[in-house]
């Protein structure tokens, strides 16, 4: 396991031999890139570019149980709710089955919110990505809790 840590998830899906063929190997780079533009687009509250990629039966989990619907999310970018100054993750892992693919990956949030309050956190999350007859769309997100310092 401990060589496994520095590989990226395609040259372990080849390690393992599932996942080698172009086809999947084409899915893991558009699942990857298209969550990064998701976070991209939080971070810029770009409402428009999250209604795009976010399925219309979009639900969100958080660590402290609360749930977030699409709505929710458009609704807060529209209003900037948060300011960003980061909203970047590492350690991106895509996992693809057929038309569905998991993200997961460490986020590091650091903004204010609207209300005066500031955050510093980093997080783990797992998107799922479903392929349908549009492309790619995130239809569910779980998040952790913040992790300690």
């Amino acid at each position: 396991m401990k060589l496994l840590l520095g590989l990226t998830a395609a040259a372990i899906a080849v390690a393992f031999g599932n996942g080698s063929s172009d086809k999947t190997s084409d899915a893991n780079k558009a699942v990857a890139d298209l969550d990064t533009e998701y976070q991209a687009a939080v971070k810029r509250n770009d409402a428009a570019t999250m209604d795009r990629i976010l399925a219309e039966d979009f639900v969100l989990v958080v660590g402290s149980g609360k749930v977030y619907t699409k709505a929710d999310l458009l609704k807060s970018a529209r209003e900037q709710d948060v300011i960003y100054e980061h909203q970047e993750d590492t350690q991106q892992t895509v996992r693809v089955w057929g038309d569905t693919a998991v993200v997961t990956a460490l986020l590091w949030e650091k903004g204010k919110a609207k209300d005066g309050s500031t955050f510093d956190k980093k997080l783990w999350f797992s998107d799922t990505y479903v392929k349908t007859p549009t492309g790619w769309k995130y239809v569910f997100g779980q998040a952790s809790l913040a992790l300690p310092k």
